[in-house]
């Protein structure tokens, strides 16, 4: 079926939709991983955004029940050359374009994905508007000017949870409110987990060092948190601006006082303007699972998942010591503090999708719980 991509710069692209009629939008952006499009497409960081995947070829070994991040797909539109509808593998219970149309998600091919990245790399991350069928160009350019920024924006509200949840055989599962220290159910160290659009892995490979965690919205308070008495707090990545979300940050600014905290992606920008930082939005932002980052404590570097469209800057806050910077833009990965029990990334060390040179982020986290 015919279709266009309109970009906000006046440029357009002449495609085709695999998933039926429709019109979608959001900030287009590039994600360089050669697999992983279910992780990619059920992480809820992707929300409001249109992925456009740098391989060429998506769908061959379709779709299955298990390699997702959420109990939903969260990217606005997939943007690939080609889709493969008729998918190989055992796993496979789905082809992607059937994936895609039972989620009422936009999936276009048939454009040149070296073409688009290129003008992203070289212009910037861009809003825009697909839309099937014969349409003036120039009008979908103009409605894509009409789209919110995404710096601005909050979309934590969008797709965090509204209470609490514990993480149960795979999956959350919901307490009953208010929640009292009875709810904590096993014998590792307690750990509070904001999900401010938590990826499942990372709730998987806590769970693997076996913590005992609740899960909690983002506008549980630290007053709660007091009252149920953790080891520990673990902020999780999510989509949109961290500087609108000063509720949070005073909240985690007071936690950070009192407790050990780790963070990641979103939860590495939130901690750090808690701790006096600055956050920006990057160019083109960095999507993708081949990221060099060197850490800097040891020397290694490590091929990381990343998948985030803003930046902190922490230079000149003496009490914070960056510990990860990104080798391809010298941007920051990583910090800890100095005399504080606290760190985060900016990058994701759970992957999926994504090599595991990181995974190591999570045995630190608990043994700085346990020192």
């Amino acid at each position: 079926m015919q279709a266009i991509l309109a970009l906000e710069d006046g440029t357009f692209f002449e495609c085709s939709s695999f998933t039926g009629p429709g019109e979608t939008q959001g900030e287009v952006i590039f994600n360089t991983g050669m697999t992983g499009y279910q992780e990619i497409l059920t992480d809820p960081s992707y929300r409001g955004q249109m992925v456009c995947m740098t391989y060429p070829l998506m769908g061959n070994y379709g779709v299955n029940l298990e390699d997702v991040e959420s109990d939903r797909i969260q990217a606005a539109a997939l943007i690939c050359k080609e889709c493969c509808a008729k998918p190989s593998n055992w796993r496979s219970t789905q082809s992607l374009p059937e994936y895609l149309k039972e989620h009422g998600v936009m999936g276009i091919h048939d454009l040149d994905t070296r073409a688009l990245t290129k003008h992203l790399r070289i212009h910037g991350a861009m809003r825009a508007v697909i839309a099937t069928g014969k349409n003036d160009p120039r009008e979908l350019v103009a409605r894509a000017n009409s789209i919110p920024a995404m710096e601005g924006q909050n979309l934590v509200d969008v797709v965090a949870p509204t209470s609490p949840y514990q993480w149960v055989n795979g999956h959350p599962d919901k307490l009953h409110e208010p929640v009292t220290p009875a709810a904590w159910s096993g014998c590792g160290p307690k750990v509070i987990v904001y999900d401010f659009g938590i990826k499942w892995n990372i709730l998987r490979l806590l769970a693997a060092q076996g913590l005992d965690m609740i899960v909690v919205p983002p506008t549980f308070t630290a007053r709660e948190v007091d009252q149920l008495a953790p080891d520990g707090i673990f902020l999780s990545n999510g989509p949109g601006d961290p500087a609108v979300l000063t509720r949070t940050i005073a909240t985690v600014g007071e936690l950070a006082s009192r407790y050990p905290i780790a963070g990641i992606c979103l939860g590495h920008q939130i901690l750090g303007l808690a701790l006096g930082g600055t956050s920006y939005k990057l160019k083109f932002g960095h999507h993708g699972c081949n990221h060099p980052v060197k850490d800097l404590t040891t020397g290694k570097i490590e091929i990381s998942s990343q998948n985030h469209g803003f930046c902190v800057d922490v230079q000149g806050i003496d009490t914070l010591e960056i510990t990860h910077v990104n080798l391809n833009d010298q941007t920051l990965e990583g910090f800890r503090h100095t005399t504080k029990p606290i760190m985060a990334v900016q990058y994701h060390p759970e992957s999926a999708p994504g090599p595991h040179d990181s995974r190591y982020f999570f045995a630190r986290f608990k043994d700085m719980l346990t020192r």
